[in-house]
């Protein structure tokens, strides 16, 4: 079963809460990045969360109509199918969906997931996001109320962005400033609109600071110890002890201990796009440099085929995302915990 079942996607999340560590959640974009992120999983021992944003959907839907639907449901059909050959358990999930694009991305591929729980099947997708950070509070629960009534009904789990996440992502920009930190009164007022999973179980992307890109350690002010304060005020009110699972968005360049506070305080998700990009493409860029000579035309030679051959320089490329994200592992606590 390498592709969690609903019920499999729940046990990894509360396997993970309680014992403290956090699944890397990996962005992916391509067969070969989808093998990297499995591979590293395989090799650190952990289960793990692969997803697809929607930059990445219209990648991978081609770029003759960069359809984004196409692009996510073929990749996660070829991900059922490949996976079976990893020792590992994964979740399949789509990363940032802003309300213009919910149309053309989530929605139809709910209703993809709908379709198939009404055959008996398990759904296609185990979680989607809905990045509602742009919209005004009320406006961004009002759409997630819609959204996770209908994910529950397909047996998926819901992730919410509540307040913004700085950097940009897939177009999606917020300046980096005091607005970047969530208040117990917006954790609250999630609660009353969502509820405390009766309604659906949802994940939350709370804002503790964090900003999407490539920063140095200390150039963000992350206050990850904010969690326990939203878990705190949050269950005072309804009296459910931890209630939230919490997503870590923008970990690039974060330190240990900022991880660690994180994990003690209900991270269950962290996401990783922007390191494993890096870690992709150096390689290739460090191949293409030494075999400059092989990969090129130089000089009116024919190269060298070995050289330029896609299948060379995939496999450094491969090897050294799944590198990272068995780093990853080690860093979130997951290493080691695999299901089976």
């Amino acid at each position: 079963m390498p592709i969690a079942t609903p019920e499999v996607y729940n046990e990894m999340l509360d396997r993970a809460k309680a014992g403290k560590f956090a699944y890397p959640a990996i962005n992916v974009t391509s067969s070969q990045t989808l093998h990297a992120a499995l591979r590293g999983f395989a090799e650190a021992e952990s289960d793990g969360i692969i997803q697809i944003s929607t930059g990445g959907a219209e990648f991978l839907g081609g770029q003759h109509n960069k359809d984004m639907v196409t692009g996510a449901v073929a990749l996660a059909e070829f991900a059922h199918i490949v996976a079976a050959k990893y020792d590992i358990t994964v979740a399949l999930h789509t990363d940032h969906c802003p309300k213009d694009k919910l149309d053309g991305y989530v929605r139809p591929l709910i209703a993809v997931s709908a379709e198939r729980v009404a055959k008996g099947q398990d759904p296609l997708f185990q979680s989607h996001m809905w990045d509602g950070s742009a919209e005004t509070l009320a406006d961004n629960l009002a759409i997630g109320q819609e959204l996770l009534a209908q994910a529950a009904a397909a047996k998926i789990i819901l992730e919410v962005e509540i307040t913004p996440t700085g950097g940009e992502e897939d177009g999606v920009t917020h300046e980096i400033n005091d607005e970047l930190y969530t208040t117990v009164d917006d954790a609250i007022r999630t609660a009353e609109a969502l509820g405390l999973g009766e309604k659906g179980r949802y994940l939350l992307a709370a804002s503790f600071g964090n900003v999407h890109g490539v920063y140095k350690p200390g150039n963000v002010v992350l206050r990850p110890e904010l969690l326990k304060d939203l878990q705190q005020g949050v269950s005072e009110r309804f009296g459910k002890a931890d209630p939230f699972d919490f997503v870590f968005h923008g970990g690039s360049g974060s330190t240990q201990e900022e991880i660690a506070t994180a994990l003690e305080n209900g991270v269950v998700k962290m996401n990783l796009d922007t390191d494993t990009q890096y870690a992709f493409t150096r390689p290739v860029a460090d191949h293409m440099f030494k075999n400059y000579d092989g990969v090129l035309k130089v000089d009116g030679e024919v190269g060298s085929k070995k050289t330029y051959d896609p299948r060379t320089w995939g496999k450094l490329a491969e090897a050294g995302m799944a590198q990272r994200v068995a780093e990853a592992c080690q860093a979130l606590r997951s290493a080691g915990t695999k299901l089976k």
